[in-house]
């Protein structure tokens, strides 16, 4: 059974944002050119930056992200284990940035420690 209905959710975003954009239509406007500008380099190919994207929104705990991407992905040719590699390389980065603040803590109490 799923967490959530992911499709119901997914158009609820998208037209949450269509709303939005209704709103505010410049800053739609500059979200897209920003999302854009990635796909004019050729560099990456879409089904790369969709697994990046994918592996981000889960670092950024964005539920709409993720309908919105793995939807992309999966479209784009993406497989389930594919999927699963760009989760776990956000995971292994997410561990990677507590071990660094962790640190950062440490060095917060041992400033204290020294007056």
């Amino acid at each position: 059974m799923s967490m959530l209905d992911w499709n119901l959710y997914r158009k609820q975003i998208i037209s949450g944002v269509a709303g939005l954009a209704k709103l505010t239509p410049d800053t739609l406007r500059g979200y897209s050119a920003m999302g854009a500008a990635g796909q004019k380099t050729g560099h990456l190919d879409a089904r790369t930056r969709e697994l990046i994207a994918l592996a981000v929104a889960v670092s950024l705990r964005c539920d709409g992200c993720i309908t919105v991407h793995v939807d992309a992905a999966k479209r784009l040719g993406a497989t389930g284990d594919q999927i699963a590699e760009a989760l776990g390389v956000a995971a292994s980065i997410n561990a990677g940035a507590t071990i660094v603040y962790a640190t950062r803590a440490l060095d917060a109490f041992a400033a204290l420690e020294q007056g």
